[in-house]
């Protein structure tokens, strides 16, 4: 049999013995040895088991010096001999706890911790220590830690910050605050919390269950108290004696709501402005004072009274809340010099569960007294700006307008008058300083100018820093003193084949001059015409007809044709404009073709034109032929050869400036054909070879080599030559080919002086070469035949 021992407990579980037999497979056995079913439905006999099953404890936090004793292991299989083996394996087996493999005892080594683990599953059997058979099959069992109350209740937050409108309800909800507790829930009141209020109250008060703040008094007014600190405990043991205990701060602060009205702390204001203060200007500022805050501070103030309505405005400044005063109409000392009103101050944003407070209003209001000062003001005009008309035709000195100005001040002080002559720049007006009467210095066109402004000065004579100046606008009305003349110029043609009656021209006309009733032309030709006749078409334009059939150039190409153009103003005025009319040829349709200058040609040169253009045709050709007498100048050539001693047997060209007749020795073509006579160390005398080593020229060709193969051989050399001079130059070589029946003709071969040579076989080569022969058979001169 296996006894538990629980040390501080007073239980003991205690299990009938079960015998151990064998189970067949596919069998499970439960705690209480019952066998289940197989599969095939067949009932087994009840088996006996040889553990005694039992739950462990063990109180947490030890302080015993020695290792604590948990329990113990007992198995009917152990005869007190000696011979069977406990074995323990599971969790913290070996660090936490051991067991004595022989008597089953099990003890814990250090000091549980139930908030670290609450329970350890742990796993026993029982072996024989001979055999090392087993004896007792592994079976689980627990170690389950008993809580004692060691851990005090905490909250999440050591200060916590809430707040409540003010003039709420009792028992309106706050905040809620909860605290936890690491002990054991289940088991005992280790973790059953109480809580409770220490500071706060009669304030505040709060759920012993839940931790729910509410307020516990009405009415508390923001504006008496804003801030208040509440302190609350938490208590475990269900709030009993010995209970551990946590504590927490809230602060709670009341939010505010609109429950004041502003009040003037003096309701009475004086304010002190100068009647020269401009419109929309700043007088003065008063204020109202609200204990609310933020919105429900917010104040707007107006002006009750018409008195005060008319003449002055006032508005809310939003960052102090003052009512600031600014002037509405132009202030005037003479007029008025105080004005009283009433200024009323309300909150912008209205609490309707405030408006009917137990005391009413819910504003408040002030008298404002507002005292003008005089100033020193500078002259006024009755008028601004003046608009004066004058007729153009007004003679200098006449009368064209008064301005008049006072000094608006009680004194009255007299003022004087001028103008400013930046404004009258060609001195057309002036003013009687006294009176202020405007005349005219010079006469006026309306043509040249219809308005004329100028600006007139105001100064009072006993301080003339207080000046006024005023615009007057001076219209210029007309008078009909210009005529009126041709709207534009008109170039009008007739057509020699033009038939009596037709239209060749419709004229208008213009006048400078503004009639009142609008302009109204006359046109009429001064005198009898008999080629030309006009027509007044009644709306201020007419029509040229001619009084004739048939124009001719010959006999005269141009009409002068006067017009008379008058106005119907008063007076009347009249002027002639001349229309100038050309004979032209014209088409069967009546299109111009040509006009005066085909006339002229027609009709003939006369003598001095044609004497000038014959000067100018000679002259032009004397140009041509002294051009090209130059241009042939110009290409006349220089003869090749200029002396017989000079001819020489190279033909060379030179594509740049080169190094003069040095390049001529370059290439010789008398080695071409006497490659003996060559010598073989002679260097190019055109360059200044540096050599690293000197260059060892092949031999010549011996034999009279052919001239193709000796100019390829060449070629080799000065192609693989690094002495070789750059390609600046070009030598051409003539060859005639080895194919010549007459062999060479030249003289290169020849190994004798030419007076030494005969030239009687060219008689003999056939009249190909009879010229030839001619030349230096029988001669005696030198001859040069270059090959």
């Amino acid at each position: 049999m296996i006894t538990n021992h629980f040390l501080g407990l007073l239980m003991l579980f205690i299990l009938q013995p079960i015998n151990a037999l064998p189970v067949a497979p596919g069998n499970t056995v439960n705690l209480l040895g019952t066998l289940q079913e197989k599969d095939d439905g067949r009932i087994l006999q009840r088996s006996k088991r040889g553990w005694m099953w039992n739950q462990f404890f063990l109180l947490e936090e030890y302080t015993g010096n020695d290792n604590q004793y948990v329990g113990k292991l007992h198995s009917n299989m152990d005869r007190g001999d000696g011979n069977v083996k406990y074995i323990l394996t599971g969790d913290g087996v070996g660090s936490l706890f051991l067991i004595d493999e022989n008597s089953g005892d099990i003890h814990a080594t250090k000091r549980l911790d139930r908030e670290e683990r609450a329970i350890y599953t742990l796993h026993a059997k029982v072996v024989d220590k001979r055999t090392n058979e087993t004896l007792e099959a592994d079976t689980e069992f627990n170690i389950k830690i008993h809580d004692i109350n060691d851990n005090e209740p905490k909250f999440s937050k050591d200060l916590y910050f809430a707040s409540v409108p003010e003039m709420s309800d009792v028992g309106t909800s706050v905040i809620q605050v909860t605290a936890t507790d690491a002990d054991d829930q289940t088991y005992g009141n280790s973790a059953k919390l109480v809580y409770s209020i220490l500071q706060g109250q009669p304030y505040f008060s709060v759920d012993s269950d839940n931790g729910t703040i509410r307020t516990a008094l009405p009415n508390m007014d923001r504006e008496t108290k804003e801030n208040y600190q509440v302190v609350i405990q938490a208590k475990d043991m269900a709030g009993q004696m010995g209970g551990l205990s946590g504590t927490t701060t809230v602060s709670i602060t009341l939010s505010d709501e609109n429950d004041s009205p502003p009040r003037f702390a003096n309701h009475t204001f004086r304010l002190s402005t100068l009647e020269s203060a401009e419109v929309g200007a700043a007088i003065g500022r008063i204020k109202a004072n609200d204990a609310d805050v933020g919105r429900n501070a917010e104040m707007q103030y107006s002006i009750v009274d018409r008195n005060g309505q008319d003449m002055f405005t006032i508005i809310s400044d939003q960052n102090t809340q003052e009512g600031v005063i600014r002037v509405k109409k132009q202030l005037d000392y003479e007029k008025q010099r105080t004005y009283s009103f009433k200024v009323e101050v309300t909150n912008t944003y209205l609490d309707p569960r405030f408006m009917y407070s137990p005391n009413p209003p819910f504003k408040d209001d002030a008298m404002v007294r507002v005292t003008i000062e005089d100033v020193d003001e500078p002259p006024v005009f009755s008028r601004n700006p003046y608009i004066i008309e004058v007729h153009e035709d007004t003679a200098a000195g006449s009368f064209v307008g008064v301005v008049s100005a006072r000094d608006p001040d009680a004194d009255n002080n007299p003022v004087k008058y001028s103008i400013d002559r930046h404004t009258d720049l060609e001195r057309l007006f002036n003013i009687d300083s006294v009176n202020g009467t405007i005349t005219t210095l010079k006469g006026l066109d309306r043509e040249m100018s219809k308005w004329h402004n100028i600006s007139v000065v105001a100064t009072e004579i006993s301080n003339p820093r207080q000046t006024t100046r005023v615009p007057v606008f001076i219209r210029v009305l007309d008078v009909n003193d210009n005529a009126p003349e041709f709207a534009m110029y008109y170039e009008t043609f007739v057509c020699e084949n033009v038939q009596s009656g037709q239209l060749i021209q419709t004229i208008s006309a213009v006048d400078t001059d503004e009639p009142l009733v609008g302009h109204k032309f006359v046109f009429s030709i001064s005198s009898s015409n008999p080629n030309f006749t006009i027509v007044d078409n009644e709306d201020n334009t007419a029509r040229i007809l001619t009084r004739r059939a048939g124009f001719s150039r010959r006999e005269m190409n141009t009409y002068l044709l006067p017009v008379v153009i008058s106005d119907n103003d008063y007076p009347i005025q009249s002027s002639t404009s001349t229309l100038t009319v050309n004979v032209c040829a014209c088409d069967s349709r009546g299109n111009m073709q040509s006009c005066n200058t085909e006339a002229l040609l027609s009709a003939g040169l006369s003598t001095g034109a044609l004497v000038a253009i014959l000067l100018c045709v000679i002259i032009l050709l004397m140009i041509v032929v002294l051009f090209a007498a130059l241009r042939r100048q110009q290409r006349k050539k220089e003869p090749l050869i200029i002396s017989k001693e000079d001819v020489r047997d190279n033909v060379v060209s030179y594509n740049d400036e080169g190094g003069g007749e040095e390049d001529t020795q370059a290439f010789d073509i008398g080695t071409l054909r006497n490659p003996e006579v060559m010598d073989a160390n002679k260097l190019r005398r055109d360059i200044i070879p540096e050599m690293l080593f000197p260059f060892q020229r092949t031999s010549p060709i011996k034999d009279n080599a052919d001239v193709r193969e000796f100019i390829h051989g060449r070629l080799h050399e000065n192609d693989s030559d690094p002495t070789a001079p750059p390609y600046d130059s070009l030598a051409t070589y003539a060859y005639e080919g080895s194919g010549s029946l007459a062999e060479s003709l030249s003289s290169l071969e020849s190994g004798c002086v030419e007076g030494d040579q005969e030239y009687d076989y060219l008689s003999n080569w056939g009249p190909p070469f009879k010229k030839l022969a001619d030349m230096y058979i029988g001669k005696d001169m030198d001859v040069y035949v270059v090959g």
